[in-house]
């Protein structure tokens, strides 16, 4: 049985090591790198870490089970599709609102841990939660940016974002109330993740430019992808234990603020400069944090 200061580190383990896998995807913006290459990359890393990782922890045995494939390819759709439909929405409308609704996904993981499952849910930690929810939606505001929506498909598009994130964040602790092992459910959902952007890669190459430029960017998105994919199994293998061991009505909002580390990044390395709105956002999870603890 893990303390409560245990359960909280691995809380906060999650979203720090899943942030680093963000982090890398930024770089590979930053430089050009080619997204579906990226994606490639980061999902042949993710399903080799958690086959091993089932294998390490007996979550092999539970691969003959077609409700496990079924599971596993509902989370799958979720985090690669859900990925796709949020680079769509922010083609038709600005970041600082796509990404801090997209965020909201989490409202939907605790109302289903609060009313399906029944956990508590006291006063300190509620208040705890709002105000990591608030860390999670101010850190994506740029007051600069115009909040204009080129098209009414924004609507559309981040409403699936939502909808796919709840798949993934939320359907891992549906599967852990059910039994299914986190990692067998993973490697499921990462392995049918890798077989789609494979197949979107293979259609693609002959409609892609062969110059230098473009190799170039293929080879830069693979390798921080792979890279990538490190922290994100990592970081989702960590999320699932903090699910199955302690709150999801609290271990969600946690690892929703994964995006900080991004914000954290850019401002050591690109020299960023934070907005006021988001040094609030930096004090609403350490203030979040200490709530959720109390």
């Amino acid at each position: 049985m893990l303390t409560e200061t245990t359960w909280l580190l691995i809380a906060i383990g999650s979203a720090l090591i899943f942030g680093f896998a963000g982090w890398w995807m930024k770089v590979s913006q930053m430089k050009g790198g080619d997204n579906n290459f990226l994606l490639l990359g980061l999902y042949i890393t993710g399903t080799a870490g958690f086959l091993v990782q089932s294998l390490l922890d007996g979550g092999w045995s539970s691969l003959g089970s077609w409700r496990l494939w079924l599971f596993g390819a509902v989370i799958g759709a979720g985090s690669a599709w859900g990925n796709i439909v949020f680079m769509k929405a922010l083609q038709h409308g600005p970041a600082s609102l796509t990404s801090p609704i997209t965020n909201l996904n989490i409202i939907f993981v605790i109302g289903l841990s609060v009313f399906l499952y029944r956990e508590p849910l006291g006063l300190w930690e509620a208040a705890g939660v709002g105000l990591l929810l608030a860390a999670a939606v101010l850190i994506a505001i740029r007051p600069a940016e115009k909040l204009m929506l080129v098209s009414r498909m924004w609507f559309f598009y981040t409403g699936a974002a939502v909808l796919l994130f709840t798949f993934r964040n939320g359907g891992l602790k549906v599967t852990g109330e059910l039994g299914f092992p986190a990692s067998a459910v993973l490697f499921t959902g990462y392995l049918l993740s890798l077989f789609w952007f494979a197949g979107k890669v293979w259609v693609g190459r002959s409609q892609h430019d062969t110059s230098r430029t473009v190799s170039a960017s293929k080879n830069i998105g693979l390798q921080l992808g792979l890279l990538a994919g490190l922290f994100s199994y990592g970081g989702l293998q960590l999320y699932a234990l903090a699910l199955e061991t302690g709150k999801a009505n609290l271990a969600a909002p946690i690892f929703a603020t994964n995006s900080l580390v991004v914000a954290a990044g850019s401002i050591l390395l690109y020299r960023e400069r934070l907005t006021r709105l988001q040094w609030l956002a930096f004090v609403s999870l350490m203030a979040g944090l200490i709530m959720v603890r109390l």
